[in-house]
């Protein structure tokens, strides 16, 4: 931390909305255009754009014009009561500083990519931004990588350079010599390392003389990793645009953030959301963002911050609104929290209920795509002007529209379809269950049936594993409507699961289709 504070001291010196249509028997998504001219994807752009030179300095110039409020830009803290506050203007004076160290010290160039792998650190946001001035394509990741993830993404990715901490490092000296286009090492560490360039020493010493490139809308600015929950990860490459055709509908009509709001975005900063939720949407909007070191999900620690800091919206994975609710938190009242979002994956109308019973407040649900850059798969769900998402989905009888998931994840038994989502958020109230994957099982009366893959907590291993199937048996038609419950159930030490923590529900099904098959 004293680096971030020396830092400090040295800085001294056409809008778009979305609609569902409900057509026979099939929810499609449709985007519409400010001019009532339904077309998918129709968004007016510039032909240049940059989010650090058109967002960020943007809100830097409003700050120096006193246009803005006294919220700083970034605000970090750790559980150890570090804290780190920093305004746009000291961020454009960072990001210049990273910008020229990737340059000039590092030697890369427009169009080149850098691998970021970093935890809940302020390192992150300069690196990602300083990428965006130099026009150098970032590709975030997940610190639970291990050496062979690594060396995927440096291999396919052909990286030029990576960024991380000196707890990864080692794993990334094991397979750089098979990485022939890896050219520098960036470390973020309070301590050196052969053959790594410190880059909070480099930082300290750079130039805040910076010009931002020109880059075109259309110019490629960072590449996302898929999950991999059907093969392995694939390369999502996106365009400065993105920022500007998702953060800016998203921003105003979602989320309608102020400038005034402190945003806190619980994704891992390997994820997608991260970019979104914790650059793109907040600062699009001169909000805050607020960052949670947070090394793992502790429903406690969230609380306590969500009580202790002013934070207006939060966003996060249903598992996390599930972890809360589980715990038994004596008020859930927070005293400015205002709007609260998830993602990833279904949350069920009864938590949401539960939700807003204990908060307050309604849970706002969103849903997207990495990638869409298979030209035979993509003609096949643009439908005129409809866009298939291939997602499933329920509407109510007062016309709300319930996520369910993947198509290919929901189980049609006996002509009821049943998302594995209800199944395993009615699993999760019992204590024995620390983890659950349903899928389809193949049935020759009902043509599938629903099956439980379940980890155990602790207190429960000894038991009776055919006792306590009928009693999770029965908990799940307690719950929830009774043709949910899962016929199979099958006890497991784990699950297998992607790099960023999603279930491989495709693995689960393969394994029991295979087996169905042996019988």
């Amino acid at each position: 931390m004293q680096w971030l504070m020396r830092l400090r001291v040295l800085w001294g010196t056409h809008k778009s909305c979305h609609a569902f249509h409900l057509a026979p028997r099939t929810l499609r998504f449709q985007s519409v255009s400010a001019t009532g001219a339904p077309r998918w994807n129709d968004h007016d752009r510039p032909e240049k754009f940059n989010f650090a030179s058109d967002v960020l300095d943007y809100w830097t110039q409003m700050e120096k014009e006193g246009k803005r409020g006294p919220n700083p830009a970034l605000w970090w803290v750790n559980s150890q009561g570090n804290e780190v506050k920093w305004s746009f203007r000291e961020l454009t004076d960072f990001t210049c500083r990273a910008a020229n160290v990737f340059t000039q010290t590092c030697g890369l160039q427009q169009g080149d990519r850098l691998a970021l792998i970093l935890p809940r650190v302020p390192e992150w946001w300069l690196v990602a931004m300083g990428c965006i001035r130099t026009g150098i394509i970032f590709m975030p990741g997940t610190t639970q990588m291990k050496a062979k993830d690594i060396l995927y993404r440096l291999k396919q990715s052909n990286a030029h350079s990576i960024v991380t901490t000196d707890a990864l490092a080692p794993e990334v000296d094991s397979v750089a010599s098979e990485c022939p286009a890896l050219k520098t090492k960036l470390l973020v560490s309070d301590h050196g390392r052969e053959g790594w360039l410190d880059f909070r020493s480099l930082i300290q010493s750079a130039s805040p003389d910076h010009t931002c490139i020109k880059s075109k809308t259309t110019d490629p600015m960072v590449i996302f990793f898929t999950s991999g929950t059907t093969g392995f990860p694939k390369m999502a490459k996106h365009s400065h645009g993105l920022s500007l055709r998702h953060s800016f509908p998203s921003s105003r009509k979602l989320l309608q953030l102020k400038a005034s709001d402190v945003f806190w975005c619980l994704s891992d900063p390997g994820w997608i959301l991260a970019v979104m939720g914790a650059v793109f949407e907040p600062w699009t909007a001169g909000s805050t963002v607020f960052i949670h070191h947070l090394p793992q999900f502790d429903p406690k620690v969230i609380v306590e911050t969500l009580f202790k800091y002013p934070i207006t919206q939060c966003i996060a994975a249903p598992s996390v609104y599930r972890m809360i609710l589980q715990e038994n938190f004596g008020s859930l009242r927070f005293p400015t929290l205002e709007h609260c979002t998830t993602g990833g994956e279904a949350m069920l109308p009864e938590e949401q209920e539960k939700w807003r019973q204990r908060t307050g407040l309604l849970v706002h649900q969103v849903y997207g795509q990495s990638e869409t850059n298979d030209p035979v798969k993509t003609a096949k769900v643009e439908c005129g002007d409809f866009y298939n998402t291939g997602d499933k989905v329920t509407i109510d009888e007062e016309g709300y529209i319930w996520f369910l998931g993947r198509d290919d994840d929901i189980i049609n038994a006996s002509g009821y379809r049943i998302g594995p989502a209800e199944v395993e958020s009615a699993l999760a109230e019992h204590p024995a269950v620390a983890e659950s994957a349903v899928v389809s099982s193949p049935d020759p009366i009902r043509g599938q049936v629903v099956k439980a893959f379940i980890v155990l907590t602790p207190q429960f291993l000894s038991h009776d594993p055919d006792q306590l199937a009928k009693e999770l048996q029965e908990h799940v038609k307690a719950v929830t409507a009774p043709y949910k419950y899962p016929r199979k159930v099958e006890f497991v030490p784990e699950l297998p699961k992607t790099i960023t923590g999603k279930i491989k529900r495709s693995e689960l099904r393969e394994k029991e289709s295979s087996q169905m098959q042996r019988q």
